[in-house]
């Protein structure tokens, strides 16, 4: 008897797509003598340990390992636990985030809904007897307190376990679920980048609180008709043009005692971000419901009253950046803008960079510098295409951090930088541990090594030079020109033109298959300039004609077979995918829409609207961008296309209402087509043989569409 070696599709769906066994989430302790981090114990164990690295020799240390702490028990989560991890696009398991005290001495941490702390010096950890389910827990900066949310209520509780109160609750004339003190609301969680509810004062003493009323938000029920024995599930989803939550700020000081935060919540209803600490007051970004304008406030927090600290203003739309706004030690604002066509950092209000860099994200802020991630920007001398690097920037000038080309992110404190890399011509990522710029240590990766090499070429394609990645098949000799199988995202918020190995594995895969594979990302996407961007607003057609234009722009210089092109894509790439089949049949030949938006109608307020507006006063915006609408299917050209539609049927960020509109609207026009139902499948895939499954029906679809059978 002999072991079939496993396949890729099936080793990639087994290793949470090679990142199992990847360091993760790191903290650095501000006198620089610890970096704690998580880690699962193999390449194919899913469970994260709480992990501590002591910089000076180097050697790490499991702090928490959730199979003891459960005593083998199974985890089971809550349905607002599972919320969050779908939120965050979370698929581990065991320990998936923790939070610190402000020495980094203590850390706290949630399994199976019940609390843990862990002492990370001696790494000893305990549970705390508080009520469950616990999410969100997150030490006080002295380590004498614990906060954490319990059914809608925050909680506080001595580090011992002594002393569990709720500090602020749900008033009792509420409907039951519909308010929450401390969690972030789903629009907040799944569009703002802001996961959290609640912040510590700098003294421990006082919390800033956020409350959520989802009352107004209409209820759409995700069922399971796989088990019609179960009830469906009851989730608020605030839809295009519809009503929100109301989210009311309040400081609480340890007595219970609230003052109300206070700001024009009517024009600036949505809560971005907040950011306490030492070098001032409590801030606040607050932006508009149509994204044009936003205010950065200051925040009494005995008076409850704020201060405008600066406003911006822009005819498109302003986006939220990770590390933003926050004070310098020194009290100046940092904030990310655009400035004369340049995303920039900007350091109280000079701009300390210009056209060649596109600032990214604000990674620390320390009295001597700014630690940045930026891409190449229109002025740089390079486009370097997919690099993403760290950066120092002062009053001074700026100085790279990372050197080698690849996508390069980093935490600092103390004096010690985490560097993570991934390059093009190494598996995963590789974590350096920097002390004042010199190596001190690594950081071991356990994630398994995918046994696959992108053949990859990063380039850009058309007129416009579009960023793109060429990946061919890894035994093809240059003979006759092949199939082209176009994969993109292509849309805001997901670059897919990296540099980095792992990026473009399942590429390479379907590449091996026979495809000259092609990942373009055009208008829309990030990491190149704001105009770039937002010139997808009012008309998300434009990602195709930048897919058309990339897949012409390089069959003059690839060997394309453009009488066979299929395009696939999840999400907005699905919806991509479902619009290159129906209005463009001269160019795309097949297509597989996966988890496809298409009816913009029914995706959700803060995304939908930055790009189209309201649907009341701006219908024929929609109907432009939408597959379907009420009338059918939106613009179709003559020529049928085959098309394969795939949809999680418990997905509640794109509900398969989505797809079945589509499937609705595609038969009533006599267009046939496939449809692929994943039962108890969300947003995501991570069960393995689905994830598995899902790539080997893909590829027979592909080679049956363009007859390569």
């Amino acid at each position: 008897m002999t072991n079939e070696p496993l396949s890729f599709p099936r080793r990639y769906a087994r290793t949470q797509r090679f990142t199992s066994g990847a360091p993760r989430a790191f903290t650095v302790s501000p006198d620089g003598s610890r970096v704690v981090f998580l880690r699962s114990p193999s390449g194919t164990e899913r469970a994260n340990h709480l992990w501590v690295l002591d910089v000076p020799d180097g050697g790490e240390r499991v702090v928490a390992d959730p199979a003891a702490l459960l005593g083998g028990a199974a985890e089971h989560l809550s349905p607002e636990e599972r919320a969050r991890r779908e939120r965050s696009r979370e698929g581990g398991a065991g320990i998936v985030g923790y939070a610190t005290d402000a020495a980094a001495e203590l850390a706290c941490f949630t399994l199976s809904g019940r609390l843990f702390t862990a002492e990370l010096r001696a790494g000893t950890t305990r549970e705390l007897p508080v009520p469950g389910p616990v999410i969100d827990p997150r030490p006080s900066p002295d380590g004498t307190l614990v906060a954490y949310v319990s059914g809608g209520a925050l909680r506080v509780v001595g580090a011992e376990g002594e002393g569990d109160r709720a500090l602020a609750e749900p008033e009792p004339a509420t409907d039951p679920g519909t308010v929450s003190y401390g969690l972030a609301e789903f629009i907040a969680a799944e569009e703002m980048g802001r996961s959290r509810g609640y912040w510590w004062s700098p003294e421990g003493d006082r919390l800033l609180v956020a409350r959520v009323d989802d009352t107004p938000v209409q209820r759409w029920w995700i069922s399971d008709p796989a088990h019609p024995e179960t009830d469906p599930q009851r989730v608020a989803y605030p839809v295009a043009g519809s009503a929100n939550a109301e989210v009311r700020l309040f400081v609480f000081g340890l007595d219970g005692v609230r003052t109300e935060v206070s700001w024009d919540r009517s024009r600036y209803p949505y809560l971005a971000h907040a950011h306490w600490s030492a070098a001032g007051a409590p801030l606040l970004l607050v932006q508009a419901r149509d994204q044009r304008s936003q205010l950065f406030l200051a925040v009494d927090p005995d008076s409850g009253a704020t201060r405008m600290v600066h406003a911006d203003e822009d005819p498109t739309w302003l986006d939220l950046f990770p590390g933003v706004p926050c004070w310098s030690p020194g009290g100046q604002l940092v904030r990310i803008a655009d400035e004369g066509g340049a995303r920039v950092l900007a350091f109280g209000e000079r701009p300390l960079t210009g056209a060649q860099l596109h600032v990214r994200a604000v990674l620390d802020v320390s009295a001597d510098d700014v630690l940045v991630s930026a891409s190449a920007g229109e002025g740089a001398s390079s486009p370097e295409t997919g690099e993403v690097h760290v950066y120092r920037v002062n009053e001074l000038g700026l100085e790279r951090v990372s050197q080698e080309p690849g996508v390069h992110s980093a935490v600092r404190a103390g004096g010690v930088t985490v560097l993570v890399s991934s390059v093009l011509d190494q598996p995963g990522t590789q974590v350096q541990v920097l002390r004042e710029g010199k190596k001190a240590a690594t950081i071991s990766s356990y994630a398994e090594d995918p046994g696959l090499s992108p053949r990859v070429t990063l380039t850009q394609g058309g007129a416009q030079k579009i960023p793109c990645a060429v990946l061919m098949p890894t035994d093809y000799d240059g003979g006759s020109p092949l199939p082209v199988l176009l994969d993109p995202y292509g849309g805001p918020h997901g670059p897919r033109v990296l540099a980095a190995h792992n990026a473009h594995l399942t590429s390479q895969w379907f590449a091996d298959q026979g495809f000259a594979v092609i990942v373009a990302d055009g208008r829309g996407t990030p990491g190149r300039s704001p105009a770039w961007e937002k010139a997808i607003r009012d008309d998300l057609t434009l990602s195709l004609d930048d897919q058309v234009e990339a897949l012409h722009g390089l069959a003059e210089r690839f060997p394309l077979d453009l009488s066979r092109v299929a395009i696939r894509g999840w999400s907005y790439g699905g919806w991509l995918a479902g619009l290159a089949v129906l209005r463009r049949p001269d160019v795309f030949h097949a297509g597989i829409a996966g988890a496809p938006v298409t009816d913009w109608r029914l995706y959700d307020t803060h995304y939908t609207e930055r790009y189209l507006g309201d649907p009341a006063t701006d219908p024929a915006v929609y109907a432009k961008s939408s597959l379907v609408t009420d009338e059918g299917l939106a613009s179709p050209a003559e020529t049928h296309r085959p098309l394969m539609i795939v949809h999680g049927l418990a997905d509640d960020n794109v509900v398969v209402a989505h797809a079945l509109r589509l499937s609705s609207a595609l038969l009533a026009a006599g267009r046939p087509h496939e449809v692929l139902p994943l039962s108890g499948v969300t947003h995501m895939t991570p069960q393995e043989q689905v994830a598995e499954n899902l790539l080997l029906l893909q590829v027979d679809f592909l080679k049956r569409s363009l007859g390569m059978n």
